[in-house]
């Protein structure tokens, strides 16, 4: 059963670069829109992970920077 879960955005991690975080009108605050199955949602909220398996840079002048 795979669903976009809402994992609140923690200040541990890079979640402010990432393309997944998107901001939720109703709640007004930023959330992890990724499609995870349950046992995902649990090992990271559990902090299983060290670092997020997720994670996709949004940075769009990393491209860039590395050119110069």
């Amino acid at each position: 059963m795979a669903s976009s879960s809402k994992v609140k955005k923690s200040s541990s991690n890079a979640c402010e670069y990432c393309n997944n975080l998107v901001w939720d009108e109703e709640d007004e605050q930023y959330y992890c829109d990724m499609d995870m199955d349950e046992d995902d949602y649990v090992r990271l909220v559990t902090g299983h992970y060290s670092e997020c398996p997720y994670f996709v840079n949004g940075d769009e002048y990393k491209v860039v920077r590395h050119q110069m």
